[in-house]
């Protein structure tokens, strides 16, 4: 089952890009590249021009993939959220225990994300950083309700409700499903950015994960 991902194309909505950059040796270098660029110096120095250097490339023909370096971000985060779904779907298919799928859930999102040999144009755990540290750039902003609606947002909202599913799985009771697994979401992400920049006020220590206690979160919430 897991290597059905070597075969997989990673699907972001296709409104947040001008031309799919999957499709083109180019298209990949931009991705590639704006990752590395992004975690070396952070989104808000980064631009088209500086990237334009680091590929070799003029910075107009970025442009004919991505209008704005906000619609990079949003690809890049769409790409990690479908990506980080994969993981889910793949990691809890063929368990049937509901409390034990759960569990894996958990693991999965709130788990620092490790290399493997697919999509190797994209080093996810530096994804990862950026995702823990730039992400929320992509949706805190005045056009928020118009990307919402274009459909920016869809690959992050369908992950939340997965889990939340999961969790009405255990107690279909449990009246508050989606916030709570939004807040697994967004809480793993901040705990990540605790641990690494203020780790006086977090449990997670350097080289643990917030899982366990997201797992206790969760499990004492909903019994």
């Amino acid at each position: 089952m897991k290597n059905l991902l070597s075969v997989l194309k990673i699907s972001v909505p296709d409104k947040i890009f001008i031309k799919d950059p999957e499709t083109s040796v180019l298209g990949k270098k931009i991705i590639e590249h704006s990752i590395l660029l992004i975690n070396e110096i952070g989104f808000e120095a980064f631009t088209f021009k500086k990237l334009g250097t680091k590929i070799g490339s003029n910075e107009s023909s970025i442009y004919r993939y991505f209008e704005s370096k906000y619609k990079l971000l949003l690809y890049l985060s769409s790409w990690y959220w479908a990506w980080l779904e994969y993981q889910l779907v793949i990691e809890t298919f063929s368990i049937s225990n509901a409390n034990e799928k759960l569990v894996k859930a958990i693991e999965v999102v709130t788990s620092t994300v490790k290399e493997d040999d697919n999509f190797i144009h994209i080093n996810k755990s530096l994804l990862h950083k950026i995702i823990i540290n730039e992400s929320s750039k992509s949706f805190l902003t005045k056009e928020v309700d118009a990307d919402n609606k274009d459909g920016y947002f869809e690959v992050y909202k369908r992950i939340i409700t997965r889990i939340s599913t999961m969790i009405l799985d255990v107690n279909k009771k449990y009246p508050f499903a989606l916030s709570l697994a939004s807040t697994l979401i967004e809480g793993s992400l901040h705990q990540h950015y605790l641990k690494e920049h203020f780790p006086l006020i977090t449990n997670s220590e350097t080289k643990d994960t917030p899982t366990n206690f997201f797992i206790h979160l969760v499990k004492n919430t909903i019994k």
